[in-house]
């Protein structure tokens, strides 16, 4: 929902990994930012109108963006689509990061516009592995940005660290970037981001993306 710079962008990146997309907006001018080769659906309506949510095929969506230009709209989209239609991936964009964690307890994620990008966004939608950041001039060692699985919320990084041999340089929680201490627990939507032996880089992957064996 929403056709502006981010929604454009986030759809476009979709839809050129081979993605179904739809894109809803109330103005028909904003789609005038897709690309001509765009092959998604265009849908002119309210984001939390649940007729024109019905033309977006909502109920066979994998997820759902609300990247509106407002934070209650955003809220409100995000809340129809999950409680009425069922999407269970549901992300939304919000500029007053003192609302972020009230609509965490809702069970939505969401990102604070300050450091706002489309990638942000489609890495929360769809879990892509591992992405390289930066390497150090040899090549052999990589800071690497993973997805982790759920299993991890609740334990300590020093727990992540033993497990899959990576240092855990820093996290990003709620668009902000923190230096974890030796208490630092994971939390729900953390991106973790990893300093690893570059050709570890897919095994470390490999053991985040497992639930861990939890201590009896």
């Amino acid at each position: 929902m929403g056709c502006g710079r981010v929604g454009a962008s986030l759809a476009t990146q979709l839809d050129a990994h081979g993605h179904s997309v739809a894109v809803l907006d109330q103005n028909p001018e904003a789609f005038r930012r897709l690309p001509p080769d765009f092959d998604g659906r265009r849908v002119t309506g309210l984001g939390f109108d649940r007729d024109a949510l019905a033309q977006t095929d909502i109920e066979e969506a994998y997820g759902f963006a609300a990247v509106s230009n407002g934070d209650n709209s955003n809220i409100l989209a995000a809340r129809v689509v999950r409680e009425t239609f069922g999407v269970g991936n549901v992300v939304a964009r919000i500029y007053d990061p003192r609302r972020a964690e009230v609509y965490e307890r809702l069970g939505i994620t969401t990102v604070a516009t300050v450091r706002w990008t489309a990638d942000q966004v489609l890495r929360r939608l769809m879990p892509m592995g591992a992405v390289a950041e930066h390497r150090d001039a040899s090549g052999h060692v990589s800071l690497v940005r993973t997805d982790v699985h759920p299993g991890w919320v609740g334990l300590p990084l020093t727990r992540l660290e033993e497990v899959s041999g990576a240092r855990v340089g820093y996290l990003t929680r709620l668009g902000v970037g923190i230096v974890p201490g030796a208490g630092t627990i994971v939390q729900e939507n953390d991106l973790v981001h990893v300093l690893v032996a570059t050709e570890r880089v897919d095994a470390v992957q490999r053991a985040l993306a497992k639930p861990p064996v939890r201590e009896a």
